[in-house]
């Protein structure tokens, strides 16, 4: 048994400590917004936040986590910049396929919370990795600018 910090709430995860969070949240847990995409923290689409850090929870076992905070997209709207980027991919009409942006938004609130007005170089390092196979970066870095005007 591993307890973990999730989204705020105290659980207990009956599984492997070798189990990969990403496997954690979903089977054991139930939360499916962090999705599969690589399994080789390549893509992104199980991004994370582990202690405010984006970070990829296909290749994070749980016994590294214990004691930390981790935050899922499930509650990534209860909080100003959060609610900030999720309004802005709506306006831009960001998700195509979807698949990709549970980790997109997990990646760009991580970048807003420490450069609260990222310029075009920050943008492209903090979302490197993350992958869109409908190709609407230009539509991710227009609503990362307009979440920054909004939290500004």
């Amino acid at each position: 048994m591993t307890t973990l910090n999730i989204n705020g709430k105290t659980l207990d995860v009956d599984a492997d400590p070798s189990t990969p969070l990403l496997w954690a949240l979903r089977d054991n847990l139930g939360m499916t917004g962090t999705k599969f995409g690589c399994g080789m923290a390549a893509c992104g689409a199980c991004t994370v936040h582990i202690n405010g850090t984006a970070t990829r929870s296909c290749v994070m076992p749980i016994s590294a986590i214990a004691g930390v905070r981790v935050n899922t997209i499930e509650s990534i709207g209860d909080d100003k910049i959060g609610r900030a980027v999720l309004d802005a991919w709506i306006r831009h009409d960001v998700a195509q396929c979807g698949y990709c942006q549970n980790g997109q938004v997990m990646s760009a609130v991580g970048l807003l919370r420490t450069k609260p007005r990222p310029t075009d170089a920050d943008i492209d390092q903090a979302m490197a990795g993350n992958l869109c196979r409908c190709g609407t970066y230009q539509r991710i870095r227009a609503a990362i600018k307009d979440a920054a005007r909004v939290i500004a």
